[in-house]
C-alpha cells in the first residue's frame, strides 16, 4: 500500500485556522459533532422540542441535561426542553414555541424527520425562524438502518427550509452558528445537517465558538424575533385562504427566500472576519486547473479532498474537489463557475432514488443549473460543452467510502468512457471496483483498531483516549464507533488515529498500528490482525497469567501472522481488574474497556515525547474520566481511575523467545 505526504498537511484546514489577529480565534477542545451543536445550542437558543431518534439523541440529550442542570442560555434565560409522543409532535412544539417569539431548536434524524414533514411545511409558511439539527440518516426502505444517508433530509428539501451539510464536527458548531443568523436575517427556517455517526459520534480536534463570540453573532432573541401571539399586537397566522387568497399569499413569500443568499453570505463572512474560519456556499479544493472534480456534501468529501492530492501527486492525474456546503438554497452560479472548464466530474450521494433516470437529487440540481448556463439564465453567457456528468450512488447506511473507492472513481473519469452512474463500496454490477487503497493519513500518524462487544465501554474508553490525546498531549485526533442497531452484547469495531495535523480521512482503519481484543472470541474468530502494520502491537484479554498459557492459545495462523510481522503481544485480565474494583454492579462490565486506557498510556510513546509528567497525565486523564463518569458520582470516577493505574501496571508482554520458539 502506498503512502503520500500530502500538499499542506503541516497546516489545519482554513476552518480551524488559529490566527491571533482574529478576536474569536475558538476555544481548542475534542468532542464529537453532537456535543459541538450542543455547545452552540445551549447557549444561543431559549428551548428545544425533541423526541429521541438515532442518531441524532446524544444532542437531545444534552440539551435536556443542561436544563436539567438548571444552566442558563448566554442572555440568562432558563432552557426549556420537552419531549413530547413522537416527532411530528415535537415539531409542532417547536412551531408554538417560535409563534410566541422564542428561539427553537430540534434535533432528529431518519424517519423522525419525515414524520415531522407536514409541520415543516406549515413552520416555513409562518416564516419561523428556527434550526434544526439533524444527524443524517439513511431511511427504513428495503431495510432498518441506524446509520448515515441523505434520503432523509432530501425526503423534505422541498419543504421552504435553508439547507446546510457540514463534513465534521468544527462545521456542524460553526454551521449551526451560521444557520441561526441566515434564518433569523431572512425569517426562513434552517436544517443544519451532519452525517449521522459518522460527524455526529466522531471525535475530532474543535475550536468551540466563545460565549462572547456567540452572543454578538446571533443577539439577544428578543431583539430578533416577533411574538406573533402578543394579544397587543394581534396578527393571524395559519388562516384558512380559499381561491382568491393563497396563491397571493404563497408566491408573496418569494421575497423572503430572495433573502435567504444574502443573509447567507453575510453570515459566512462575518464568521470568518471574527474567527478566521472560512465558509461559503460552495468550497472548490485545486479546481482551478483541474480535468476532473468530484463533488459532494458531507463527511466523505474530505476523503475526497485527499484523494485529489494523491490522484494529482501519484497519478499525475489532475483532480479537484467541490464541497457543498448549502444545499437549499441551491447555489447555482457557484457551482457551475467552479465545474464548467473540467472535463468531467462526479456527483457523489449518499442515498440512491432508482426511478429518477436522471440521477439523484444533488445530481439533477447541478445538471439543471447547466440547462441554465447552458442558455445564458445564470452565467450571462452560453456555455460551449457542458462537462461529462457522471453520479454515483455511495455510503449507504455508512457504508465505508475509501481513498480507493474515489481514486477509481477519479481514473474512470480520466479515462473517458465507461457508465455515466455507479455505485462504489459493494459487489454489484453497476459498481465500479477499487484495484488499490492507498494510506492517505498524515505522515507519522498512529492508529488504533479495538474488536469489543457492545456493553464492554470499549466505544467510552476511545472517546476518552482521544480527549487525552488532543487536550493533553496536543495531538490531532480522530476516534469513532462500528457498531449496528442492536449495539449492546454484539461485536463492536472502533477506530483511533492520532497525527500531528488534521485527519482527513474518513473511514475504517485497514493500517492500523495497535490492534486491541477486548473480546476473546475475537482472536478465534475472522482475522482482526488485518492490516497490522509490521512491528505494530496487540493488546488483549486473556484470564491466563502466565505468558506461555497465553501464547498456546492463540491459533496457529494468528500465531504465523504475528511472527512474520514481528508483532509485539501484551495482555491483561481486564474482566477480573473490572471485577475487583467497580463499586456498582452495573458498571463492571463497562470498566473493562477503561483498563485498556492504562496499556495504551504505556504503550504509546505521547506522554514521553509531550514533556509532560506523569501527574499531569493522570490529571489529564482524570479530567477525562470525569467528563464521561462524573454524573455518577466520584466513587465511579475514582474507581475508573484505579482501573487505568492497574491496567497501566498489571500488562504483560509475551517474551519474543516464546514466539519466536514456535515452529
Amino acid at each position: 500500500m502506498a503512502t503520500v505526504t500530502v500538499r499542506d498537511r503541516t497546516r489545519l484546514p482554513e476552518q480551524q485556522v488559529p490566527d491571533t489577529k482574529y478576536p474569536y480565534p475558538g476555544i481548542p477542545t475534542t468532542c464529537d459533532g453532537a456535543e459541538a451543536v450542543v455547545w452552540v445550542e445551549t447557549r444561543i437558543s431559549q428551548g428545544s422540542g425533541a423526541f429521541p431518534i438515532t442518531s441524532s439523541t446524544t444532542m437531545g440529550g444534552g440539551f435536556n441535561q443542561a436544563m436539567m442542570n438548571g444552566t442558563p442560555n448566554l442572555w440568562g434565560d432558563q432552557l426549556v426542553f420537552v419531549e413530547p409522543e413522537s416527532e411530528h409532535s415535537a415539531a409542532t412544539f417547536c412551531e408554538g414555541f417560535a409563534l410566541a417569539g422564542g428561539r427553537v431548536t430540534n434535533f432528529t434524524s431518519g424517519q423522525g424527520l419525515v414524520l415531522m414533514k407536514e409541520v415543516l411545511y406549515t413552520i416555513a409558511g409562518k416564516r419561523l425562524p428556527m434550526v434544526f439539527n439533524i444527524g443524517a440518516r439513511a431511511l427504513t426502505s428495503q431495510g432498518l438502518n441506524v446509520h448515515a444517508g441523505h434520503d432523509d433530509v432530501m425526503s423534505v428539501a422541498d419543504c421552504g427550509w435553508g439547507v446546510l451539510f457540514g463534513r465534521n464536527a468544527q462545521e456542524a458548531a460553526d454551521l449551526c452558528l451560521i444557520s441561526r443568523r441566515a434564518a433569523e436575517a431572512s425569517k426562513t427556517p434552517f436544517l443544519n445537517v451532519q452525517d449521522g455517526f459518522l460527524t455526529t459520534h466522531t471525535v475530532e480536534n474543535v475550536r468551540l465558538p466563545e460565549p462572547e463570540f456567540m452572543k454578538q453573532f446571533i443577539g439577544k432573541p428578543e431583539s430578533k424575533l416577533m411574538n406573533l401571539m402578543d394579544p397587543d399586537s394581534p396578527l393571524m397566522s395559519g388562516v384558512v385562504q380559499n381561491q382568491d387568497s393563497y396563491m397571493k399569499g404563497k408566491i408573496a413569500q418569494r421575497w423572503y427566500y430572495d433573502q435567504v443568499a444574502p443573509a447567507l453570505a453575510e453570515a459566512f463572512a462575518e464568521l470568518q472576519l471574527q474567527t478566521g474560519r472560512k465558509y461559503d456556499a460552495v468550497v472548490p479544493y485545486r479546481c482551478e486547473d483541474a480535468e476532473i472534480i468530484f463533488v459532494g456534501m458531507g463527511s466523505y468529501m474530505e476523503t475526497a479532498q485527499t484523494t485529489v492530492d494523491y490522484l494529482r501527486d501519484k497519478k499525475g492525474i489532475r483532480a479537484g474537489c467541490l464541497n457543498i456546503h448549502c444545499f437549499r438554497p441551491v447555489p447555482a452560479k457557484a457551482i457551475v463557475a467552479a465545474l464548467r472548464n473540467c472535463r468531467a466530474f462526479t456527483v457523489l450521494e449518499r442515498m440512491d432514488d432508482p426511478l429518477s433516470t436522471t440521477g439523484n437529487h444533488l445530481t439533477r440540481e447541478i445538471k439543471a443549473a447547466f440547462c441554465d448556463a447552458a442558455i445564458g439564465r445564470h452565467t450571462g453567457d452560453n456555455i460551449a460543452a457542458i462537462p461529462r456528468i457522471c453520479h454515483a450512488a455511495a455510503g449507504l447506511g455508512s457504508r465505508d467510502v475509501r481513498p480507493g473507492d474515489l481514486v477509481a472513481v477519479g481514473e474512470h473519469m480520466a479515462q473517458r468512457g465507461g457508465p455515466d452512474f455507479f455505485v462504489l463500496g459493494i459487489k454489484h454490477s453497476l459498481a465500479l471496483e477499487a484495484h488499490e487503497d492507498p494510506d492517505l493519513r498524515p505522515t507519522g500518524a498512529f492508529s488504533m483498531r479495538g474488536h469489543s462487544v457492545g456493553g464492554f465501554g470499549s466505544v467510552t474508553t476511545n472517546k476518552v483516549i482521544a480527549t487525552i490525546a488532543g487536550e493533553v498531549f496536543g495531538k490531532d485526533v480522530q476516534a469513532y464507533p462500528k457498531y449496528g442497531s442492536e449495539k449492546k452484547g454484539l461485536p463492536t469495531t472502533y477506530y483511533l488515529t492520532i497525527a500531528d495535523s488534521h485527519i482527513y480521512t474518513h473511514s475504517e482503519l485497514e493500517h492500523v498500528d495497535l490492534i486491541v481484543l477486548n473480546d476473546t472470541n475475537a482472536v478465534f474468530s475472522g482475522n482482526p490482525l488485518t492490516g497490522m502494520v509490521e512491528g505494530g502491537a496487540i493488546f488483549m484479554q486473556s484470564p491466563h497469567p502466565r505468558a506461555h498459557d497465553v501464547w498456546s492459545r492463540i491459533p496457529a495462523h494468528h500465531q504465523h501472522t504475528i511472527r512474520s510481522r514481528k508483532l509485539r503481544v501484551y495482555f491483561a485480565d481486564m474482566v477480573s481488574i473490572a471485577r475487583e474494583v467497580a463499586s456498582v454492579a452495573d458498571l463492571e462490565m463497562r470498566m473493562q474497556g477503561i483498563v485498556l486506557l492504562g496499556a495504551f498510556l504505556r504503550l504509546t510513546p505521547y506522554a514521553k515525547a509531550s514533556g509532560i509528567s506523569d501527574e499531569q497525565v493522570y490529571g489529564g486523564v482524570e479530567k477525562a474520566l470525569r467528563k464521561y463518569f462524573g454524573k455518577r458520582g466520584e466513587q465511579v470516577v475514582q474507581d475508573n481511575m484505579t482501573c487505568v493505574r492497574r491496567g497501566y501496571s498489571e500488562m504483560q508482554e509475551i517474551p519474543v523467545e516464546i514466539i519466536q520458539a514456535t515452529p
